[in-house]
């Protein structure tokens, strides 16, 4: 099979052409509207678990593809472009966040008792699932659970990501588990 048969097998099913990227940071609108499709999904799923709110979630998917478009000329290709978005979008959470911060109170991030959390659920003996108890964490180990637990991130890069400790990083995570488990309990 020639390649430019690959290449339309590929697009047919909507795969990642090899040419796809070099054309989108070349301003072709067609192959980066192949890109927004092969990974809206996946970046969604991302801001869904680090913000915990769907609506503001698909407003951060937005800001993640104008990003990616704006700086897709900056893709040198060290990386798979899968990686390089996933860090955009990362990057586009951890400042959203960090703007709604400035405009809340840091109480937000204090440690808060485990009997602060609402209970998982009006009826007893229904058990809450895990995508509401995560959005229910403090922002904090909410940030700290999704990019350890749920993207893999080891605890130097979280720490880096987050401006704390890798102690601060593990506590965070630690906190957030000991939260889980008591709210996927009740």
């Amino acid at each position: 099979m020639g390649a430019v048969a690959i290449t339309e097998a590929q697009q047919a099913l909507g795969a990642e052409g090899p040419n796809d990227v070099a054309r989108a940071a070349a301003g072709d609108r067609r192959a980066f509207e192949r890109l927004y499709r092969d990974h809206v999904d996946r970046v969604y799923s991302l801001c869904v678990r680090m913000c915990g709110d769907r609506t503001v979630a698909e407003e951060l998917v937005q800001d993640v593809f104008v990003r990616a478009w704006e700086k897709l000329t900056l893709f040198r290709g060290d990386s798979s472009f899968a990686t390089w978005l996933h860090r955009l979008a990362v990057n586009v959470v951890l400042n959203a966040r960090k703007g709604d911060g400035r405009r809340r109170s840091r109480i937000d991030d204090s440690v808060e008792d485990l009997e602060t959390l609402p209970h998982a659920t009006d009826h007893v003996g229904e058990r809450m699932d895990l995508q509401q108890a995560i959005a229910l964490l403090p922002p904090g180990a909410r940030k700290v659970f999704v990019l350890h637990d749920v993207q893999g991130y080891r605890h130097e890069d979280i720490a880096e990501l987050l401006g704390m400790t890798s102690g601060g990083s593990k506590a965070q995570l630690h906190r957030a588990r000991l939260l889980l488990r008591e709210a996927l309990t009740r």
